[in-house]
This record gives C-alpha cells, structure tokens and sequence, in this order.
C-alpha cells in the first residue's frame, strides 16, 4: 500500500476543487505521468474500497487528512476527466 504523504494530499485536493480543463492547459508530460503513477494508485484503491467493499484502508487515510467522501469523489471525477483510468 502506497503511504500518503502531503504531495499527495494536496495534489487530491486541487483535483476535488479544481475545473479539468485548467488543469490540462497547465499539464505537461512529467506530471500527468505522475498523476497517473502516484495518485491513480491512490484514487484507484479509494474507489474500490468504496464500491466494492474492499478494505484498503483509504478511506479512513483520507478522513485523517480532511478529505471527505465528496471530495473523494470529486478528485474521482477530474481524475477520470483527465484521462487517469480508475476503475
């Protein structure tokens, strides 16, 4: 299990609160590839946890550092927007 370090955590945050189309005007390829490295990683075991049961232990990962179910989704959401697979 990837531990989640405070990169981490702001990086699911600016996607929870932020438009996908910013954040593709502004992306190169170091980062996306990042993205889809570190933090899919992370999304990915979130989602499961939370649509099929799994324990992974995400969720209460992410209710420590503020990170709510909506905001979960939401980076989620932007995530898949921008092209990071998640399911």
């Amino acid at each position: 299990m990837t531990d989640l370090f405070l990169e981490h955590i702001e990086f699911i945050k600016i996607l929870a609160t932020t438009d996908a189309t910013i954040l593709q005007t502004g992306m190169n390829d170091a980062t996306r590839h990042r993205l889809d490295d570190e933090i899919g990683a992370i999304l990915r075991e979130y989602y499961r946890e939370n649509t099929m049961g799994m324990q992974t232990g995400w969720t209460g990962k992410f209710s420590k550092v503020g990170i709510d179910e909506n905001m979960g989704k939401a980076a989620i959401a932007c995530a898949r927007r921008l092209g990071i697979d998640i399911s």
